[in-house]
């Protein structure tokens, strides 16, 4: 049975194989860059194009539960969907970003990373600053109730500390609205 590892790489080599920018992000991302937490899934921004729905889904679909039409929709309205590996019962959740600067910016910053010692390949992930700018985001979003996104925030300026980008921090979180609580984080 293949691992959360296994499961992604398989994904992002149906992406690499049709020149589908992706990276890595939620709460994957952030214990790469922080405090290790369990998920139930892996989260991932694609910027996917009309022209790729069909050749993606044709080479996931032997080992994924993918829908098709999930797919097209999420295309069309920069929305998302789900692949599900059929051994595993893993799922992988697919963000097509919407055309804002914020999308771009983590697109254009991802990094290439091994993410477990025994798989040799890169995946590009999250920084640890646009992780935690998401994460205080969807905090926001949330209601500003989730202790889980709150703490995978403290988990990776924990981590990172001095080696965070603190002017790029402050610029986008002003951008994004969410600069109180990037605030309240950094003097935590």
């Amino acid at each position: 049975m293949e691992n959360p590892f296994e499961v992604l790489s398989q994904v992002v080599t149906a992406f690499e194989e049709h020149g589908i920018t992706y990276v890595v992000v939620g709460s994957f991302a952030s214990s790469m860059r922080g405090l290790y937490r369990a998920t139930a899934d892996i989260d991932i921004v694609a910027d996917l194009r009309p022209e790729h729905v069909r050749p993606l889904v044709e080479a996931l679909q032997e080992k994924f539960y993918i829908d098709e039409q999930a797919v097209r929709r999420a295309v069309s309205r920069h929305g998302s969907f789900n692949a599900i590996h059929f051994d595993a019962v893993f799922k992988v959740d697919i963000f097509v970003p919407a055309d804002d600067d914020f999308s771009r910016q983590q697109l254009a910053r991802r990094c290439a990373e091994k993410t477990a010692p025994d798989i040799e390949r890169e995946i590009y992930v999250a920084t640890a600053e646009d992780s935690i700018l998401a994460k205080l985001l969807w905090y926001r979003k949330g209601g500003e109730v989730s202790r889980v996104q709150w703490a995978d925030v403290l988990g990776i300026v924990g981590a990172q500390g001095a080696t965070l980008d603190v002017e790029y921090l402050n610029e986008w979180a002003d951008k994004l609205g969410v600069r109180d609580l990037l605030d309240k984080i950094l003097s935590s």
